[in-house]
């Protein structure tokens, strides 16, 4: 099995590492390609006929001046053009849940996306800040990721991923919550004012609104948070309401 690991933290962060242990006894057909820095909220953004730095950072490792998104694109039409696509891709382990919003903002789900467009099943994994992790964690990891790999065909139905959300401490038992609402980069702060010029800064994080059954609920009860996601987005307009429109 070849599987594709990718992160927006970049290529040095600790939980690419964490994830690169966790599948070592899965597979020995491991492949990393990460962003050469943190690329916090990219998203699925594509670097387009614009120039894109790829290194090899030792065996089977490549850095990417690009967003997230883009390693992805880089593996299929360049590392993998001439040779078997993956059969996985994992992204993460993401420093902070994913939640709420962040479905649209995250450049780790953005990884996960990128990959169904593909046709590759994928999976996004982030966690808490600060968490108690310790080395056995990985294994556990690793064997969650084996079980979802062994039943992908009840979940990695053409373009729906898995998003992934760990508490503090592992193991844990695992909940299906529901998408919350804890929009991030609600405010501003003014660094710089001179004239007509103004330089702002929206901070990192925010208090992490909770309602009963969400997903920061689940992650703050001490539970494994699973979504399944997909890219379509599309709800049916009514015929009637079609029909009524008059331009």
């Amino acid at each position: 099995m070849r599987i594709l690991i990718c992160n927006d933290d970049g290529i040095e962060a600790p939980g690419l590492a964490r994830l690169v242990n966790a599948v070592a006894g899965l597979s020995d057909d491991v492949w990393v390609v990460a962003p050469d820095g943190k690329r916090t909220a990219a998203g699925s953004s594509l670097t387009i006929a614009r120039p894109l730095t790829m290194w090899r950072v030792r065996t089977n490792w490549y850095s990417c001046s690009g967003t997230p998104a883009d390693c992805v694109v880089s593996a299929m039409t360049w590392l993998f053009a001439e040779a078997k696509k993956p059969d996985l891709v994992l992204a993460g382990v993401n420093d902070g849940r994913n939640v709420a919003e962040d479905l649209a903002y995250s450049g780790t789900l953005g990884i996960a996306r990128e990959a169904t467009f593909w046709g590759v099943p994928a999976i996004g994994f982030s966690r808490v800040k600060n968490p108690d992790f310790g080395d056995g964690d990985d294994q556990w990891l690793g064997a969650l990721i084996a079980s979802l790999w062994q039943s992908r065909a009840d979940w990695a139905t053409e373009g729906h991923w898995l998003s992934v959300n760990l508490p503090t401490a592992l193991p844990a038992e695992i909940r299906q919550p529901r998408i919350g609402r804890d929009k991030i980069g609600r405010t501003a702060k003014v660094m710089e004012s001179d004239g007509d010029r103004t330089v702002i800064t929206v901070p990192r994080g925010r208090a992490h609104a909770s309602q009963p059954g969400d997903e920061n609920e689940t992650i703050d009860a001490g539970f494994v948070g699973i979504n399944r996601l997909n890219w379509f987005g599309e709800t049916r307009l009514d015929e009637q309401f079609l029909g009524g429109i008059s331009p």
